[in-house]
């Protein structure tokens, strides 16, 4: 990807998670609040249920559009606990694909996609790459925990900042530290590029 592209997506990226901060904190109940931050949740859930034919996630979205849609039209001020559980859900998910590839005789998440990309695949990078696919599971689970204690706890503006900004930046932080790690530990490991990774993720399916 060029770099113009990578920056111009960056920039996008962060200017929504601001605006998602924002009416998430002064106008939770706002319709347009609602759909600009569900939106991108129900969104692809609704493609992956109409174009690749996966009901799971076509009834996902339509029962979440009916919740919504309840919601919006009793004027039920609970919606704040809808984005609780929003996050909550979507961690929940990731971090069940994760660890359900952990299951004796499965193949890791990352284990799969590092084998499409490495020329060479060795025991180290097995090892490896299970390791990483169970310290992502408790990443996840991390996230829920710290999500729920701001709920609980603290004012609705932190968990606000917490869900819409600091989510976003603990997961490019926790990339942004494997890498080092990785080729800290293992220097003789490939290297391989951003791109790469998208690639294989997409030519798995999932």
């Amino acid at each position: 990807m060029p770099r113009w592209r990578l920056m111009a997506a960056a920039a996008a990226f962060t200017a929504y998670a601001l605006l998602s901060w924002a009416l998430m904190t002064w106008r939770p109940n706002s319709p347009w609040a609602v759909a600009a931050l569900l939106g991108p949740v129900i969104v692809p859930l609704l493609v992956a249920g109409i174009v690749k034919g996966h009901r799971l996630a076509l009834a996902g979205a339509l029962l979440a559009i009916g919740l919504l849609a309840a919601l919006l039209y009793t004027g039920n001020t609970a919606i704040n606990r809808l984005y609780v559980l929003q996050h909550a859900s979507l961690h929940a998910l990731l971090g069940w694909g994760f660890a359900v590839t952990l299951r004796p005789g499965a193949t890791p998440l990352i284990t799969m996609l590092a084998e499409r990309i490495h020329r060479e695949f060795t025991p180290a990078m097995r090892a490896y790459t299970r390791w990483l696919t169970g310290l992502w599971v408790l990443y996840f689970v991390a996230m829920i925990g710290i999500s729920f204690a701001l709920y609980l706890f603290a004012p609705w503006a932190w968990w606000s900042f917490y869900g819409n900004v600091l989510t976003p930046l603990a997961a490019a932080l926790f990339f942004a530290v494997e890498h080092v790690v990785r080729y800290w530990r293992h220097p003789e490991f490939e290297r391989v590029s951003l791109g790469q990774v998208v690639q294989a993720w997409r030519a798995s399916g999932r």
